[in-house]
């Protein structure tokens, strides 16, 4: 990039990028939790699990929302030199720098089937809704605001609402390739990896 440019990411994509991998991975993990008794019984452990899910859905979708809406109020808009990371590398990057801590979550979901059968899985499901669902929240700020959420990349290695973002930018809601939400767009849209001049409209 020349001098003055960097990269953005859409905020919404970051947050979802995780959910469907551990929603699959504790689906499974917790399939594999009923098919052993465990040491409460498998009763006990899906009505934990079921309880557990609950829990953490609640709370990953609660988690840091003042600040996401406090980001989202005070953005400005995308200058000319800035480039939009298409949906598919944001979410591939995200994947890849967290692929072993993902790995583990699971190993230690299945393996804990063997003391309490399946309800570890039923929380990294819910772990999974609710960063679903926190997307689809900020999916409903962008499209109330008309415009679209982007954070740097090199400030949103660890969250798009981390101490080190110090703020977002917006664009008009035809930039990149990614929907209100995060979600894949169905409809004709400016192309994410280019500037962001054309998608001020």
């Amino acid at each position: 990039m020349g001098r003055g440019s960097y990269a953005l990411a859409r905020v919404a994509v970051i947050v979802r990028a995780p959910a469907g991998w551990l929603c699959w991975a504790g689906l499974l993990s917790a399939g594999i939790g009923v098919l052993v008794p465990g040491f409460t019984g498998r009763r006990i452990g899906v009505l934990a699990g079921a309880a557990l899910f609950l829990i953490v859905a609640g709370a990953v979708f609660a988690a840091r929302r003042k600040r996401y809406a406090a980001l989202a109020r005070g953005a400005s808009r995308a200058g000319r030199s800035v480039f939009l990371q298409d949906r598919a590398v944001t979410l591939r990057n995200w994947r890849r720098a967290r692929r072993w801590w993902l790995l583990l979550a699971f190993l230690a979901a299945a393996g804990s089937s063997f003391a309490v059968p399946a309800a570890a899985g039923m929380a990294l499901v819910g772990a999974g809704a609710g960063l679903w669902a926190k997307a689809l929240w900020l999916g409903g700020l962008e499209r109330r605001a008309g415009s679209l959420l982007w954070v740097r990349t090199e400030w949103a290695q660890a969250s798009p609402a981390a101490e080190p973002v110090r703020g977002y930018m917006s664009t008009g809601l035809a930039a990149g390739d990614a929907a209100p939400g995060g979600g894949r767009r169905r409809t004709g849209r400016v192309p994410a990896g280019t500037a962001v001049s054309a998608a001020r409209q």
